[in-house]
């Protein structure tokens, strides 16, 4: 697959979306991003529990190492599942050779963005995780998760929305996110994001994966730049030429796939 199709693709399951009540929104933008993932690998063992009554979703792969990772789901805040996301969180426990615990938090608008905060929270605080990893809103949800946490694990960040955003700071509009869509993700969580610029490191050992044609990448790239002269140990993975939401169909885009095994190689290593 090339980029361009992924494009057509994905833009015309999100054109389908929009006129859609919620509730079937919700579905078909799962079954969307799983018609990207690959098959699971033989060996990977699936579960659903509960922790802090929060829903998760544990992936074992047959060789792993130990402790756990904790994964975020993106989506916009009000989208995204479990189910939407699986294919990157069997991907992350493939490549990590760990323990993955993927997070079902509360979405907007039923329920506000503190609640969101808090699922990831209670999680965290329960399992202390060997890192966190998160991706577009689940990656803004990990930062502010752990906004004053005394102790924050190795943090891997995918296209993640930092600081506070703005037309002035947002890079051009690309395919698949725009700038007014980036601002209307923000206007769902800015009454209960904590304060902050995004420029102080949110731990000392961070993981970065953007890509090129995102709105996102330009204030990410300048909250890494302050992140580094804070003292935080930052590593920075680009795919050339890659949209927000490739991550679902990395396998079948080479840019993608090169910098995703960059990313979890990096993180891997802080990782031991």
């Amino acid at each position: 697959m090339d980029i361009a199709t992924f494009e057509q693709r994905f833009q015309r399951g999100l054109d389908a979306i929009s006129g859609m009540p919620l509730p079937a929104a919700r579905r078909h933008y799962d079954a969307l991003c799983a018609s990207f993932a690959p098959p699971s690998p033989a060996g990977m063992a699936l579960s659903d529990a509960r922790i802090e009554d929060v829903p998760v979703r544990r992936y074992r792969p047959a060789r792993r190492r130990p402790g756990r990772v904790l994964y975020v789901h993106g989506g916009g805040f009000s989208l995204g599942s479990l189910d939407s996301h699986q294919g990157i969180a069997v991907g992350l426990a493939r490549a990590l050779e760990r323990e993955v615990v993927s997070i079902g938090y509360r979405l907007m608008p039923q329920a506000r963005y503190a609640c969101a905060m808090d699922d990831c929270r209670r999680v965290f605080e329960a399992l202390a995780p060997a890192a966190l990893v998160g991706d577009s809103a689940g990656a803004r949800l990990i930062l502010d998760a752990v906004s004053g946490a005394r102790r924050v694990p190795p943090l891997g960040l995918i296209y993640p929305l930092v600081g506070v955003p703005a037309r002035a700071t947002l890079g051009a509009d690309a395919p698949l996110l725009s700038r007014e869509e980036v601002l209307a993700a923000w206007a769902l969580i800015e009454r209960d994001a904590p304060a902050g610029d995004g420029l102080s490191a949110p731990a000392e050992c961070v993981e970065v994966l953007a890509v090129e044609r995102d709105p996102l990448t330009a204030p990410l790239e300048h909250a890494v730049t302050a992140w580094r002269k804070g003292g935080a140990d930052v590593g920075y993975h680009l795919a050339a030429n890659m949209l927000h939401g490739c991550l679902h169909a990395r396998e079948s885009l080479p840019e993608m796939a090169e910098a995703w095994l960059r990313f979890c190689g990096a993180l891997g290593d802080r990782l031991g």
